[in-house]
């Protein structure tokens, strides 16, 4: 983790230009950026007070501070050039793309793109392509993979500024996302293979390739501006070339620290804490790293005081940044701290009545806590903010869930899906409700789809393990509660399933060892009493445990170690009739 860093009155007006600079660029480009808002204000470091407010040499416009950009410009001269010749066509493409145009706005700068799925529909050989949709019948479904889509000839692309060619190529990327959803079949359904993908990807992947090629060859890579790296990082990402990307989007973010998109994708791609600290070096050493060096952590689940210390530093230059009071309250989520989880989303919510970020998360937390009133309260401010996003459907569907009407919040969470098929929460909190209502073979499949979309989600590699271990399929149990154990060694119900399942296998001493590990973890798992379909159990901080200390005693007691099994049942017996008066 980085040193604290101190940062001047001087220091935080060039950082808010700098973050100004950023919002402009990235809404160019029709990427979103919020931090230029958290900074304190700036208008009275911004504006000379060199001349009186009645003197007639004051401008009308001085209000607004010089470095405040209204439309951001190229340093590169050429860049620049390009940018102003092109500023009619960019405004008409921008607006294609703000209203969900895509094809239409990419065909603006690149009028005959190769990856055009209507053109490859009309080919005379179209027949022969591999049918994204399963045939009727009892044939197997056939789903097209990103190597059986034909690879387009060379083309050559126009003369264009990066910005324009950004705004062309992520245009056609998302193109191919909304025909991968329309394409895509019902939630769970028959024919729901999970494996439908963006037909556009290898289009795109050849077009940058050419494209950096070319910069390469004419030393000109050093002008880039790294918005073409994040798009092709993202394109290597779901095209499962892990490593790539993450070349790629290192190089974004050494261009363009102020790309958070990129930051978010590299976070992604990180499985393990080692792999976060293994990185660090890699990266450029401004305050960007530290942001996402405090957000990785968090969705690593580290709460180390490191990590806190590193967050204050950061609420200290955005204090009123909510991103970083959300990252916060996750801190507290991992380590089961629900009480500060809902008094820090509590404020948020405050502040910000309309933001539904990471809302999904608080409704676990209310959930667990049994507060009713609240997670009712929540459900009816995301509904009325906006009922199609999908952290409002998993709160509804949390909120059903707790009344144990399984089967609406089952309809809540497919809904979040069919917004969103990556949404992890979505799947995860539908195979709890699939255990509730005994369907393990849906349970099953919808931690899978979890996994593949996030391996780090202990919470559905666990719920695996406790589905597996309800059909009495302990060697597949143990596999699971293992990688759940991975990511989260120091959680004593983990530990908890683990010993119980060793046991069932008869390893006893491995058992016992896994026992011990959930009573030194400090905190003992209690059987909630309500729904499974939280996605996290109550909690309760004791120094020993009955409920661990019994089976610890019965597994000695199987051994023939008598006087173990005897000082166990002494601790048993000491905790269940509490301290003596």
């Amino acid at each position: 983790m980085q040193e604290p860093v101190d940062v001047s009155k001087k220091d935080t007006a060039s950082l808010h230009r700098s973050l100004l600079k950023a919002s402009v660029q990235c809404s160019e480009r029709c990427l979103l950026a919020e931090l230029a808002s958290s900074l304190p204000d700036q208008t009275d470091s911004a504006v000379s007070n060199e001349t009186e407010s009645d003197s007639p040499m004051r401008d009308d416009d001085s209000s607004i501070p010089e470095s405040t950009p209204l439309f951001s410009t190229s340093h590169d001269p050429e860049e620049a050039r390009l940018e102003a010749q092109e500023v009619g066509k960019y405004l008409l493409a921008k607006s294609f793309f703000d209203c969900r145009e895509f094809d239409r706005c990419a065909a603006v700068f690149i009028p005959l793109t190769p990856t055009s799925s209507l053109l490859s529909s009309l080919a005379p050989d179209s027949d022969k392509q591999t049918p994204t949709k399963a045939a009727k019948g009892k044939g197997k479904a056939t789903v097209e993979s990103p190597e059986s889509i034909p690879k387009p000839r060379s083309y050559s692309l126009p003369c264009m500024s990066q910005k324009s060619l950004f705004l062309a190529l992520y245009a056609k990327y998302m193109a191919g996302e909304k025909r991968k959803d329309e394409d895509s079949e019902m939630i769970l359904g028959p024919m729901d293979t999970g494996a439908t993908v963006n037909k556009e990807l290898v289009g795109l992947g050849a077009i940058l390739e050419g494209w950096f090629g070319d910069r390469i060859s004419s030393g000109m890579y050093d002008r880039n501006q790294g918005w073409l790296e994040y798009l092709y990082g993202v394109i290597l990402k779901q095209g499962n070339s892990e490593a790539e990307a993450k070349e790629y989007l290192i190089k974004s973010v050494r261009l363009n620290p102020y790309i958070w998109s990129a930051w978010v994708e590299l976070q992604d791609l990180l499985p393990s804490i080692e792999s976060l600290h293994a990185l660090l070096p890699k990266l450029p050493s401004n305050i960007m790293t530290l942001l996402f060096n405090v957000s990785a952590s968090q969705s690593l689940a580290q709460t180390t005081p490191t990590v806190h210390d590193a967050l204050d530093t950061l609420d200290r230059i955005f204090p009123d940044s909510a991103f970083l009071k959300t990252q916060r309250a996750l801190l507290h989520y991992h380590i089961s701290n629900y009480q500060d989880t809902d008094a820090i989303f509590s404020s948020v919510i405050q502040r910000d009545p309309h933001r539904l970020d990471a809302l999904d998360h608080y409704s676990n937390a209310l959930f667990v806590l049994g507060d009713m009133p609240k997670l009712a309260f929540l459900a009816q401010l995301a509904t009325a903010t906006d009922k199609f996003r999908p952290e409002t459907c998993c709160i509804v569907g949390n909120y059903y869930s707790k009344k144990s009407e399984h089967e609406k919040a089952v309809q809540y969470f497919k809904r979040a899906l069919q917004l969103d098929r990556t949404f992890l929460s979505a799947w995860t909190l539908m195979g709890h409700e699939y255990v509730e209502m005994k369907n393990t073979h849906a349970a099953i499949e919808s931690y899978r789809r979890a996994v593949d979309i996030n391996r780090k989600d202990y919470r559905a590699w666990y719920g695996l393990g406790q589905t597996y271990e309800l059909l009495d399929m302990n060697h597949y149990a143990l596999f699971y509660f293992q990688r759940a154990a991975s990511l989260r060694p120091y959680d004593g119900r983990v530990w908890q399933a683990l010993g119980k399942c060793y046991a069932e296998i008869g390893r006893l001493d491995q058992a016992i060892k896994a026992y011990k590990r959930a009573l030194v973890s400090g905190i003992a798992y209690v059987e909630p009493t309500s729904s499974f379909g939280s996605g996290a159990s109550d909690y309760r901080d004791v120094v020993l445990s009955a409920e661990i200390l019994y089976p610890i005693a019965l597994l000695y007691e199987k051994m023939g170690e008598t006087e173990e099994c005897a000082r166990y049942m002494e601790m048993v017996i000491a905790t269940e009739e509490g301290p003596e008066m």
